[in-house]
């Protein structure tokens, strides 16, 4: 696809989530349903963990049948704000700057609450039932409140408002005072308060979080915590530069996404901290990644022993990945497959938007907000931004 095509493709992707006021389903929302009014109790347990599984892997969307509303997601909103901002220093059109202020002004007001969480914190707009744990709608998570943190510092990079940087500076208060963990001979930040579950990726988006404050605020207690953190995903990492998903028994698998938010948050990290330390490990997990994890033809693989389903959630961290971490020819060329190939796989033109996931006999093409839309909005942006900037200086 050409540069401008994509760059229309993108505007037109970017129109249509703005006439939904940048509200609509989630994978993960069923718990909203308007029926657990009369049966709250419900939520937990077993039937909660599989009315979610029901309202996720149906490929018809039950959710206006369920009286399931469709709500505004803080991290996909921020994911917006960070394919706004991209979109705006590419062509210096203030008006992305102006749907990205007013999309952080609503983020402002959707905070955890201050009272019992003390600092700047983001949670889901649904009540969240996995296997380790039960988060109710609200509930701070590191992941979210990363990516509001780094949307709002970007914002304030580029308008010098102070409000949003402090905002997203104190977010990594929360993460250093309520987050820190140390458990089973282990050192690292939670995904959730109060839990122990070990994940690699949220531990390390909060070290890299804390480390870029750190930096910013010259707070050497902060940098050490974070290379602590970091240093722990390290040396769990495996010889052939892998990392499962986490240390519970039903967290033993490789994905590409989480691959890639650990790549991205370790080189975020380095960069922060102005350190190499890590650069065999991220090199290490690159190679693993770029060899593992896509097909010849440019798929994204979700698993590295299966490449279905297909998800634009893999291709989206793969367009950051690549370029962020990557940034080599041979990463371009990769990320220009990976990206024509979702697009034939993956787009409904007559819709203007991406389908969620495509397994190998069928096809989930559900409209998702945060988890596809956003991120391919966000990373499309990104894309178009530093394929103009490489273009440029050549």
């Amino acid at each position: 696809m050409s540069s401008m095509d994509l760059i229309s493709l993108n505007r037109h992707l970017l129109g249509n989530a703005g006439k939904n006021n940048f509200a609509g389903y989630d994978p993960f929302d069923g718990l909203n349903s308007g029926l657990f009014r009369l049966f709250p109790r419900l939520k937990q347990g077993l039937f909660g963990l599989a009315w979610i599984q029901l309202n996720k892997r149906s490929v018809l969307n039950l959710r206006p049948l369920l009286a399931v509303p469709k709500g505004r997601n803080p991290k996909g909103i921020a994911l917006f704000i960070l394919g706004m901002l991209e979109d705006y220093h590419r062509t210096q059109d203030e008006g992305y700057l102006v749907q990205a202020r007013e999309l952080a002004d609503w983020l402002q007001s959707q905070q955890s609450d201050v009272s019992v969480w003390q600092h700047a914190c983001w949670g889901y707009h649904f009540d969240w039932n996995a296997r380790a744990f039960f988060v109710p709608k609200g509930k701070p998570n590191v992941i979210t409140t990363i990516y509001v943190a780094q949307a709002l510092f970007a914002l304030f990079q580029a308008t010098q408002e102070k409000r949003y940087r402090d905002l997203a500076f104190d977010a990594a208060h929360f993460i250093v005072k309520t987050l820190y963990t140390e458990h089973e001979g282990r050192k690292f930040f939670a995904y959730i308060p109060g839990e122990t579950a070990f994940v690699h990726n949220a531990s390390l988006w909060g070290a890299a979080w804390v480390a870029r404050v750190a930096a910013e605020t010259g707070n050497h207690e902060y940098a050490q915590m974070a290379l602590t953190v970091a240093r722990q995903s390290v040396a769990l990492q495996e010889v052939n530069g892998s990392w499962v998903y986490g240390a519970r028994h039903h967290h033993q698998f490789i994905d590409g996404f989480h691959t890639g938010y650990n790549l991205e948050a370790l080189h975020s990290l380095q960069q922060a901290l102005g350190t190499d330390e890590f650069d065999e490990a991220i090199q290490l997990g690159l190679a693993y990644y770029k060899a593992e994890l896509f097909d010849e033809d440019g798929t994204a693989r979700y698993y590295q022993n299966n490449r279905y389903p297909l998800d634009m959630h893999s291709v989206a961290q793969a367009m950051i990945t690549l370029l962020r971490v990557g940034g080599a020819k041979e990463d371009l060329a990769l990320a220009r497959r990976v990206l024509d190939c979702s697009i034939r796989q993956m787009y409904q033109p007559a819709k203007g938007r991406f389908s969620y996931q495509k397994h190998k006999f069928f096809s989930n093409k559900i409209n998702y907000m945060r988890w596809t839309q956003a991120w391919v909005y966000y990373s499309f942006a990104y894309f178009n931004r530093v394929t103009q900037d490489a273009d440029a200086n050549h």
